[in-house]
């Protein structure tokens, strides 16, 4: 009858209501348990011994891929598929180039790695932040100063470590096989360190207390102010390397009226494009290298175009242009937006991770870190430790994502109608650069975010079928 069944549903309705405030008391309860195990393993987590370990076995599997690609520049053969692109001569020259620049890696890496185990087991870092008020006289209380003076210490001291390797590079490594430019000298050399530090210390040092204070000042959530004053100060770094810091260290003109420059500025406005360039300049990169480069910056409607003058006098014009409608490619199909994006959600994430590790005393007293205050700066430092893991499989995905984006950037500039040129563009870019001829497939993967030349030809082949 119906009473029965409104007596039924009135009994269901009142047995609903009794429980479930037991079933939220237990979700609660349970939900406190996970966060005190979770609190418990991160107590308990060895964290100097992972990072170690950890940090050996990338060196190791690095090392083991490195030996891979070393093996193949000894292959005196051209491929098959490289006899009609290459000349023999500078398919040897870029084995030799290339066997020596991977045996200085080697060594380099080697070194570093020593080097890096050696300061984290004998608490080289507690040593520096505990000696800094003694050596300074800074209030132990003034964290400002003191990470200030820890993160001098840190630049400078490895700035020194690092000479001998960059002298080797610039003026033994790349001067015997044609890549070091006359004008590059030893003052010019220390010149430009001595701009790097001062630029450092102008920039770098109010950026290290802005940051310090807004995540001391920002309570729970400061990863979101963190966040958001790193975004501006990136939109910013835009603006001012083209303008301010580049012009430093090369001198950046107008090019010059020419047939390139028309060729550009009608490619820029072709309709299926419509780049808004503003201004077109070329640069003496060959001043210090004759690797050649070029790059884009700006805002909206508000782009340039920067050729180095070694890419200028390497390629032909029709050739420059269409590497050009590949870079053009980038912008219209959208891959640096999508890369600002993906950079801008990674880098919410890691903060958000690091404040939930920042106030982790464990953390500190397994790198040997006493002090219960737990300084911003060494948080952040022995954070990047145990984040490299993560960092490392991103970095992993991100190559993946950029070879397609340059197979599509490539098939962009192919459809534009610049497949021949493109093509001899490549080639002549892989030759005067010495690029690796014969990459191991392992090796090229984990390391290369452009595809290799042959893969890449055989994909404007492709497309320009497709296309045709």
């Amino acid at each position: 009858s119906k009473e029965e069944e409104g007596g039924r549903t009135t009994c269901a309705l009142q047995h609903h209501n009794t429980t479930t405030p037991h079933h939220s008391i237990r979700k609660v309860e349970a939900a406190a348990r996970t966060s005190r195990y979770f609190v418990m393993a991160m107590d308990s987590f060895p964290y100097l011994t992972a990072t170690l370990l950890f940090s050996l076995a990338v060196c190791a599997f690095e090392s083991y891929l490195d030996m891979r690609q070393y093996n193949l520049y000894f292959v005196e053969k051209r491929p098959k598929d490289l006899q009609s692109l290459i000349s023999e001569k500078n398919f040897l020259r870029s084995q030799d180039y290339n066997a020596d620049k991977m045996r200085f890696k080697l060594v380099s890496t080697l070194f570093f790695e020593i080097e890096s185990t050696l300061s984290i087991v004998l608490f080289v870092y507690p040593f520096l932040w505990e000696g800094i008020p003694n050596w300074f006289g800074i209030s132990a209380d003034s964290e400002l100063l003191r990470s200030l003076a820890f993160q001098g210490i840190l630049t400078m001291a490895s700035k020194i470590v690092r000479l001998p390797f960059s002298l080797y590079s610039t003026f033994i490594l790349e001067e015997r096989h044609g890549f070091k430019s006359e004008e590059m000298t030893l003052g010019l050399f220390f010149t430009d360190m001595a701009k790097e530090i001062v630029l450092t210390c102008i920039i770098g040092a109010p950026i290290l207390c802005i940051l310090i204070t807004l995540i001391n000042w920002g309570g729970e959530r400061f990863y979101l102010y963190v966040w958001a004053f790193l975004m501006a100060f990136q939109f910013i770094m835009m603006y001012i390397y083209p303008n301010y810091i580049q012009p430093c260290f090369n001198k950046v003109e107008t090019l010059p009226e020419s047939n390139l420059k028309k060729a550009i500025e009608e490619l820029a406005s072709r309709k299926d494009i419509d780049f808004p360039l503003k201004e077109l300049y070329q640069i003496d990169g060959s001043k210090r290298s004759s690797h050649s480069n070029a790059y884009m910056y700006g805002f909206c409607n508000n782009k340039r175009i920067v050729l180095f003058d070694t890419l200028i006098r390497q390629n032909t014009e029709p050739e420059i242009v269409a590497v050009l409608a590949h870079e053009l490619g980038h912008w219209k199909l959208s891959h640096t937006l999508k890369n600002m994006f993906i950079g801008a959600a990674q880098m919410l994430a890691m903060l958000w991770l690091f404040s939930r590790f920042i106030g982790n005393q464990a953390l500190y007293e397994s790198f040997g870190f006493k002090d219960k205050r737990n300084a911003t700066i060494i948080g952040l430092i022995l954070f990047f430790y145990i984040y490299s893991p993560i960092a490392h499989v991103i970095g992993l995905l991100m190559t993946m994502w950029s070879r397609k984006c340059e197979f599509e950037a490539d098939e962009f500039a192919v459809n534009l109608g610049y497949a021949p040129y493109l093509r001899s563009g490549l080639i002549k870019l892989q030759e005067e650069n010495l690029g690796t001829m014969v990459p191991d497939w392992m090796y090229s993967a984990y390391h290369h975010s452009h595809p290799p030349l042959v893969q890449r030809l055989a994909a404007i082949d492709a497309a320009g079928k497709k296309a045709a």
